[in-house]
């Protein structure tokens, strides 16, 4: 572990003294980025109030390596300490699986990659058995549209997204689960295909993760059905037209419209920043993957799971809410759009 990511391991929390119960609707905690110190970061997410996360997919190469970071997280054979006696296993998050192919990968994707994903989702069991350690996906995700960079405005490219985005939605409409929504600068073109589809989010919940549109599109998705994923980007005062549109969209719907997330590895709260570059890690290493820890603390802050608090506190803090409510509202939220029935521990 470096000492920048032990800063951020020890960050200041006294300035959140209280102890929420939480949900991380979005992690890439499988990356290799957490290879070296993951589990100690999974309990120390517990210590902080996180008792859910889900990981959620982008490249169909990495589905298997999903199921394997949940199998370690949920493991509950005793460890040994130092003296050689066995003791109990920190407590950990639970930890829960998206499948999804993600736009910005579109070119990596091929039509063998969404028949093994569909295969994949027929062979799961039922999500009744999801805490009994079956693989079954809670959702499908990260899917959508992106035309973030030139390359993916070429006709062809925005095409097999769209192509892509249909397909997934799809399948969530035929195993009725919830899709997590990547959307970045398409959003009236995401709306407009979720408008024309089957796919209803008022009945299968649903997520727009990591919202980045304006106030009329929060309304619109949230109209739609979906909650707006909130990650680190709203603890930036700077950040004034995402802060502008969840406050439009809390107005107009109410806090039902919103969950957290960490989007970990990226989207790092800006008070546990340590590095002078906040961009996003998405696509910087040579395969477009969130780099190994010999790299990847060079390139960008590393998100981790116990920093979702300070998601918590600033959302507090800009809707004027008390935190304990709110905390427990998106509880609550989380349980609507996974469609799942996580009892708020008490």
């Amino acid at each position: 572990m470096t000492a920048s990511d032990s800063s951020t391991l020890s960050h200041d929390y006294e300035r959140i003294s209280t102890i929420y119960p939480l949900i991380d609707t979005h992690t890439h905690f499988d990356a290799p980025v957490f290879d070296h110190d993951r589990t100690a970061l999974a309990q120390q997410a517990y210590e902080r109030g996180v008792h859910h996360l889900v990981l959620v997919g982008y490249l169909a190469r990495h589905f298997e390596r999903m199921y394997e970071t949940k199998h370690a997280l949920t493991a509950t054979d005793a460890i040994q300490d130092k003296d050689g006696d066995n003791r109990d296993r920190p407590p950990m998050p639970v930890t829960h699986i998206a499948l999804g192919l993600h736009p910005f990968y579109i070119e990596q994707h091929t039509d063998q990659h969404l028949a093994d994903m569909a295969q994949m989702l027929g062979q799961k069991r039922p999500i009744a058995t999801q805490m009994l350690g079956q693989k079954r996906p809670i959702a499908i995700g990260e899917i959508g549209l992106d035309t973030f960079t030139d390359a993916m405005k070429v006709p062809a490219v925005f095409a097999k997204q769209q192509q892509f985005f249909c397909a997934q939605l799809d399948m969530a409409v035929a195993h009725q689960l919830p899709v997590m929504l990547h959307i970045r600068k398409a959003h009236a073109e995401a709306l407009a295909m979720l408008k024309a589809h089957d796919y209803d989010a008022q009945q299968l919940g649903g997520i727009a993760h990591s919202f980045s549109g304006g106030e009329q599109e929060a309304k619109a998705f949230v109209k739609l059905g979906f909650k707006l994923g909130v990650t680190g980007q709203v603890t930036n005062p700077n950040a004034k037209k995402l802060r502008r549109a969840i406050s439009a969209a809390v107005k107009a719907h109410g806090i039902r419209c919103l969950v957290l997330e960490t989007d970990c590895p990226d989207m790092t709260p800006i008070m546990c920043q340590t590095a002078g570059d906040s961009a996003s890690a998405l696509g910087q290493s040579p395969d477009d993957e969130w780099g190994a820890p010999s790299t990847a603390g060079c390139a960008h802050n590393r998100n981790v799971p116990a920093n979702l608090p300070w998601v918590l506190a600033s959302l507090s803090e800009l809707l004027e809410i008390p935190i304990d409510e709110l905390a427990k509202q998106l509880w609550q939220n989380s349980n609507d759009a996974l469609q799942t029935r996580w009892p708020y521990p008490v």
